[in-house]
């Protein structure tokens, strides 16, 4: 990974705005293809990788998995991230839950990590990368597409050139909207808290979603601390009205209301670092490229964080547009070419839609307050426990591993 004085004017196969968990492992699986990238970020990430954990973890699928381990960063991972043996999912903790619990011969649901480790292993991989070039701490001040190429200008005067632009930027991305893109929109009203937690019995692998009317209560599974402790992630959706009470509990209330709503499966809890949150709303563009521009990740698609399919939706498009540009180049094809770029998009259209809207259904289902809405809901759910092969067909959803994979998502 290259690193570039100001005054500079650089190129690159592929210009990527955002070098996060997303924008930077495109940057990588480009590489791999012997395809060259400068990936611009407005972050540090000496900060992005500070000591300590701040609660914020994510779920990674089989297929991304899969991704990373084939992009090289499987080594640094592997002893970082927690099984996820078995996903139950209840209604307030009421009778008739669901038990998802893969057979020995499919392996885990999943691996849960901390965002921190993530972040340093794929900036590890990234180093190791000479086709990448970083820009952290920079600024975006102009973008141009033209006919030949595309061009972005910094706030300190560097000029990178490149054949795509690609808006890896998040939920706010300021390059889709400069484009024009119409994304359909809402907010739901709700906020995530997010905590680590500690705790005296184990969750043995186990995540646990437990569903109240004003939003998903989730507790993920994290590896045991060096002295064996007992760790999870805490979200929790709250009403937004709401938010601000909660986050302003002293320690021992906010305990005690996380509690509450756990059943005290795992025993007597304690904070394991500071609390935060982020507003909850969904949005969703039908189209993700234009002229020598593509999206991907959250600055396409950003979803409800029920499911912990975020950010592996957006690792699937990565896998994708790696694939498709990669053919791409064998064919003599540059990667801004409009028929490379519109096969990404009828590639993703599907599954991006499907995953988006089950996760804002279920979002809304789960809010009906009273106790007809839980009886069919708990009515429902018994129905999928007591029938294998749906089951099965929500695991492999959860894996990642319906549809068509690109080959970085197959083992």
């Amino acid at each position: 990974m290259n690193d570039v004085a100001a005054e500079q004017a650089l190129s690159g196969d592929v210009v990527i705005l955002g070098g996060g968990l997303v924008g930077m492992t495109l940057a990588i699986g480009l590489a791999k293809q012997g395809l060259s990238s400068l990936v611009v970020d407005s972050s540090d990430p000496a900060a992005q990788t500070a000591a300590g954990f701040d609660g914020r973890a994510s779920a990674i699928s089989t297929a991304s998995w899969n991704l990373y381990t084939n992009l090289g960063m499987a080594e640094a991972l592997a002893p970082k991230g927690c099984p996820i043996d078995a996903i139950a999912v209840t209604d307030s903790m009421k009778p008739g839950r669901i038990d998802f619990r893969p057979g020995a011969e499919e392996g885990s649901l999943g691996r849960m990590y901390a965002n921190r480790d993530l972040r340093m292993a794929m900036y590890e991989a990234a180093a190791r990368e000479s086709l990448i070039t970083f820009l952290p701490n920079a600024q975006v001040a102009t973008r141009e597409r033209g006919d030949h190429g595309v061009s972005v200008t910094l706030a300190d005067g560097r000029l990178l050139k490149g054949s795509l632009l690609v808006a890896a930027e998040g939920r706010r991305s300021p390059t889709r909207d400069e484009a024009g893109f119409t994304p359909a929109r809402w907010d739901y009203g709700h906020r995530a808290i997010i905590a680590g937690l500690t705790h005296e019995r184990s969750h043995e692998n186990t995540a646990w979603e437990i569903f109240y009317p004003a939003g998903p209560f989730a507790l993920l599974p994290l590896l045991d601390e060096a002295d064996g402790t007992h760790r999870s992630a805490l979200v929790w959706t709250v009403a937004e009205k709401d938010a601000a009470g909660v986050l302003a509990l002293g320690e021992a209330a906010f305990l005690a209301e996380v509690d509450k709503r756990m059943g005290g499966v795992f025993g007597k809890i304690a904070l394991n670092g500071p609390r935060s949150s982020y507003p909850l709303n969904f949005h969703h563009t039908a189209k993700i490229v234009d002229h020598r521009l593509a999206l991907v990740g959250d600055a396409a698609h950003g979803m409800h964080p029920i499911a912990g399919q975020g950010l592996n939706v957006g690792l699937r498009d990565v896998a994708a547009l790696v694939e498709v540009l990669a053919e791409g180049a064998r064919l003599g094809l540059e990667p801004g070419d409009a028929q490379l770029l519109a096969r990404y998009e009828r590639w993703r259209a599907a599954d991006t839609f499907m995953v988006a809207a089950a996760t804002d259904v279920l979002t809304r289902l789960f809010g009906l307050r009273g106790r007809l809405p839980s009886m069919v809901r708990r009515f429902g759910m018994a129905g999928v426990q007591r029938l294998p092969t749906l089951k099965r067909w929500f695991m492999d959803e959860a894996r990642g591993m319906s549809g068509k994979l690109p080959d970085l998502l197959k083992a």
